[in-house]
């Protein structure tokens, strides 16, 4: 007997003890219109900092103290209204790097495939490239808006090609989103490695580097993400260390001079009327946080991407005469 695609198996997929936000543990995401789904994986090829494979259960933890009204824009139960359901993590291995893409990548479509929109946790930035080719064999014509402090997209080395810097090259030459319509913002920092940001926009990514988006300002840059992306369907990759290590201290790689939460959470409300139809948020790595702080953050993060959700599926819902 076949299995469905959306149909998900214990064996497979590991329950946790928390749903995120108190959500419901499902092993389909049928009916839901967002799921969560956690990545517990990291490359392991950072030098001096491991932990990020730790990120979605701490993310789950930290969402205990994330309400679910927000008075301003959503005075409703946001969980409620997109059913969201949670997942549980894929069961991984993260030193077999391919063997864990592939599984990331059939747990993110069988998410997919209902027509939820998965928000993945990880767990290190290379998570983006299997759940990226699980939102393309859905939107072949899909946009990456990657948030980060780093561009993740060094040339790949032929010899180890996948790590936690080269995951929009892959998505690039594999030739799953349109780079053109692609955007990465907060870019700022040292690198391992001369000529990135060259090789980033070599493929035809556009760079927003931090010191740019400064300059703008917030509605200059918002103005160009929109036009650019108008009408796309866009995976949003939002990177911890964005933000300042002093409001997200636990992530791969803290670089200073980042977004302050406020700034960071105002940049993600601005991307309402985007079609976002795939997200993760990642790097958070729980053995080098403070009291939780870029856990907490990262599960606000993830509540205001459900409100974002909500908006646009409710502008989409057909009106009754």
């Amino acid at each position: 007997m076949s299995v469905k695609p959306e149909e998900l198996r214990d064996d497979e997929l590991a329950r946790t003890a928390l749903g995120f936000m108190g959500a419901p543990y499902a092993s389909s995401a049928r009916g839901a219109k967002a799921a969560i789904l956690g990545v517990p994986f990291d490359c392991g090829t950072h030098p001096n900092r491991i932990g990020s494979r730790q990120g979605p259960q701490a993310i789950r933890d930290q969402s205990r103290l994330v309400r679910p009204f927000e008075s301003e824009v959503a005075d409703y139960d946001v969980r409620a209204t997109l059913g969201l359901v949670d997942c549980g993590d894929v069961t991984l291995t993260p030193s077999r790097i391919e063997d864990a893409f592939a599984r990331i990548e059939e747990g993110a479509w069988r998410i997919v495939s209902t027509d939820a929109v998965p928000i993945g946790f990880g767990g290190d930035g290379s998570i983006s490239v299997p759940l990226v080719r699980a939102a393309a064999r859905r939107w072949p014509d899909l946009a990456v808006l990657h948030v980060d402090s780093h561009t993740d997209c060094h040339p790949v080395n032929p010899d180890f090609p996948f790590d936690a810097a080269s995951q929009f090259s892959h998505t690039a030459l594999e030739q799953r989103i349109s780079p053109s319509a692609s955007f990465h913002i907060g870019v700022r920092g040292s690198t391992y490695r001369p000529g990135v940001m060259e090789h980033t926009r070599s493929l035809g990514y556009n760079v927003i580097t931090m010191r740019e988006f400064m300059r703008r300002g917030e509605a200059d840059v918002l103005a160009e993400i929109h036009e650019t992306m108008k009408g796309r369907p866009v995976y949003l990759s939002w990177d911890m260390d964005s933000f300042d290590p002093s409001v997200a201290p636990g992530v791969c790689t803290p670089t200073w001079g980042g977004f302050t939460a406020r700034e960071g959470l105002g940049l993600l409300r601005g991307l309402d009327g985007l079609k976002i139809v795939a997200v993760d948020i990642n790097t958070v790595s729980p053995p080098h946080d403070v009291n939780g702080m870029a856990a907490h953050l990262a599960a606000y993060v993830a509540f205001e991407c459900m409100l974002l959700l909500d908006a646009q599926m409710r502008r989409a819902a057909p009106t009754r005469a």
